[in-house]
């Protein structure tokens, strides 16, 4: 037996390994057929978690019903057939015709390209631990659990530090094929040695922990909704950081890892003194929104406090683990259960209730629950509810207590947070539009400079140069608030794209640019780039690039690709004027390496902001066919620099650490 423990060791963290890689493979994959926003990624990750939850659930019902000669039989079978679906690859023939909402046609590709051996490679580690208990002489199969989420870390890690940078999704997706091959054929060895496992009724075991399993679950529920709830308050609320979401997902895998590596790491007593700190501490900076230090302070303490509760969650998972023999796959499957039911919450459910990110709170709450009866004993029914329906109440008035001015829409969608918020009084009254925490326009509330065209979009900004020219013709990706419609003049026409329903609605219900301006106006539905694909060429004078996913353009609408197609609906001696305006990405470097590789002419255009007027410090890139086209916008360029060597992104190949400030 102690010659087998490496082979079922080395079978499991290879499967977590391979199981983590696919995730942001194929997320990044399907980008440029459905588009950048964060929804496709969360529509991901539920994915991930039911597929995950159905390969526990095989698993609990293979080894509980099946001998084990029957159950090594069924599962070479599936083995066998995940390998003939190989090699995975993202079809685009689900690409969307309009606006519609995209969940239902990411759960169906994803389904469809990945949906066998991503199912398999779910199933090994409760099966693996199951057989291995089978034959245990010495060990526990639980340490191959913490070894499972250490793959997991060291896959989350490696991806976007060792294998984006370095290769395209079409290889990486061919390199992750052949190396699940020899994955399927490690695990049909680990399969056959387990022939000679002994296994206990698992129904029996079920039997003595029916007291268990809803424990096990809420557990779970609460550490997955936690997680979930922090990325998406750090990354939608906090800062648009790219990769931000690693950094939670990176504690609550860490946390796993300690609690089922050995009994030491979580301590109930002293958990007794600092999960309340925990509780508290997220509970002010909620309350505060980071009103006391920077961002950087928020992201340390919701980090902390995370790996806290997960710590708590997950320590009291391992102490009631069942014996290895008896329930170990029903324990798997409660946890699996109440990971997707975080994710649901999280990504579904809370998105239609909540117009705010309230997600945190509530996982909070659930927290301080669980906290009050497993840590304090407070075991009293009655008790637990008053002390339910106090902690709400406390999150919710704080939530309500977080903005400035008065907030006269607050909207959430797959797309994200919107907000709505008047400021200031008489001269300096404003209205502005906010997607999570990142203003996305404002407009002066007087009629006397309610049309002036402010934030990012001045006359002295790169797009005011431009719209100040001559032009007939002008499309835009990306609405906002319409502020670049102030720019129209009679006989001009504007078409802007937008893919949130919600952004069009608030542009038209609360701000006037669209309405006063001089030229005629449209709004088409969609995702800019996948509109302009199946539309004949517009022929723009000029094109306009302001689409933002959070604090950054989305990858699919930067890629040689992308701006190939622009160009196509531009007519000649047409300009494509980029919105490079960023805090964390050095993009005009990217547009620079873009344009040289494409043989464009390209300037950047630096615009000084001016508050009084509601003017903000913006770049932008201008590109053209011939100089000639930007002849007059010359006198307005700051030099062009190459700070680093960026390698071109196209459809295949995109990697924002190498963009990095």
């Amino acid at each position: 037996m102690s010659n087998d423990r490496p082979l079922y060791a080395s079978t499991i963290f290879f499967s977590s390994g391979l199981l983590f890689l696919l995730q942001p493979i194929m997320a990044k994959a399907i980008l440029p057929t459905f588009g950048g926003s964060a929804g496709v990624w969360t529509t991901c990750m539920l994915f991930f978690q039911v597929v995950l939850l159905l390969g526990y659930l095989y698993a609990n019902c293979l080894i509980r019903y099946l001998r084990v000669p029957a159950q090594i039989a069924v599962h070479v079978v599936v083995l066998i057939a995940s390998v003939a679906v190989l090699p995975v690859k993202a079809s685009a023939q689900w690409k969307l015709a309009g606006a519609e909402n995209p969940v239902l046609s990411i759960l169906a590709l994803l389904t469809v390209s990945i949906g066998l051996p991503y199912f398999v490679l779910s199933t090994t580690g409760p099966l693996m631990q199951a057989w291995y208990a089978g034959r245990l002489t010495a060990g526990s199969p639980y340490r191959l659990f913490a070894l499972s989420n250490l793959a997991s870390l060291a896959a989350l890690l490696a991806y976007p530090l060792g294998i984006e940078p370095v290769s395209s999704v079409s290889q990486q997706l061919s390199v992750w094929s052949g190396a699940y091959v020899g994955f399927a054929l490690l695990a049909g060895i680990s399969a056959l040695r387990s022939r000679k496992s002994q296994m206990s009724d698992e129904r029996e075991g079920a039997a003595e922990a029916s007291n268990q399993p809803l424990l096990w679950l809420a557990l779970a529920a609460c550490a997955s909704t936690l997680w979930l709830a922090v990325a998406n308050h750090l990354s939608q609320e906090v800062a648009a950081i790219p990769f931000l979401w690693v950094l939670p997902l990176g504690f609550f895998l860490l946390s796993f890892i300690l609690c089922f590596d050995r009994d030491g790491w979580y301590r109930p007593l002293l958990y007794r003194w600092i999960l309340p700190v925990a509780w508290i501490a997220v509970s002010v900076r909620l309350a505060l929104q980071g009103k006391i230090g920077g961002f950087e302070w928020e992201i340390v303490l919701l980090s902390a406090a995370l790996f806290v509760c997960c710590m708590f969650c997950h320590g009291e998972l391992a102490a009631r683990k069942p014996e290895p023999r008896h329930g170990l796959t029903l324990f798997y499957l409660m946890i699996a259960i109440g990971g997707a039911l975080g994710g649901v919450f999280v990504g579904f459910i809370a998105p239609h209730i909540f117009s705010s990110y309230l997600e945190l709170p509530v996982g909070i709450a659930a927290c301080i629950i669980l906290g009050l009866a497993l840590v304090y004993g407070f075991a009293s029914p009655r008790h637990l509810a008053r002390w339910v329906l106090v902690s709400v109440l406390a999150f919710v008035a704080a939530t309500q207590l977080r903005s400035n001015g008065q907030t006269l829409l607050r909207v959430r969608n797959f797309y994200g947070t919107l907000q709505v918020i008047d400021n200031g009084s008489g001269l300096t009254a404003v209205r502005a539009f906010y997607s999570g925490t990142i203003l996305h326009g404002m407009q002066f509330l007087t009629p006397e400079r309610s049309r002036f065209p402010t934030t990012y979009f001045g006359l002295q900004s790169g797009v005011g140069r431009v719209l100040a020219a001559s032009h007939r013709r002008v499309g835009v990706l990306g609405l906002g608030i319409g502020t670049l419609a102030a720019y129209g003049r009679p006989d001009d026409e504007f078409r802007f794209y937008e893919i949130n329903p919600a952004v069009t609605q608030a542009a038209s219900a609360y701000f006037s640019f669209l309405r006063d301006s001089g030229a005629k106006i449209s709004v088409v539905a969609g995702d800019g780039r996948l509109m302009l694909e199946r539309e004949a060429p517009e022929n723009f004078d000029v094109l306009v690039l302001d689409a933002f996913s959070g604090d950054s353009i989305p990858v699919h609408l930067i890629t040689t690709q992308a701006i190939d197609l622009y160009f196509r609906h531009l007519r000649p001696g047409g300009i494509l004027a980029i919105n490079v305006t960023n805090k964390y990405l050095d993009l005009p470097a990217l547009i620079q390496s873009l344009a040289a590789h494409m043989h464009k002419q390209v300037l950047l255009i630096h615009n000084a902001a001016d508050r009084p007027n509601a003017i903000y410090q913006a770049d932008w890139a201008v590109l053209a066919e011939q100089a000639s086209a930007l002849s007059e916008l010359q006198r307005f360029s700051s030099p062009v620099q190459a700070h680093r060597a960026v390698r071109p992104w196209t459809d295949d190949y995109s990697n924002l650490f190498g963009i990095l400030k």
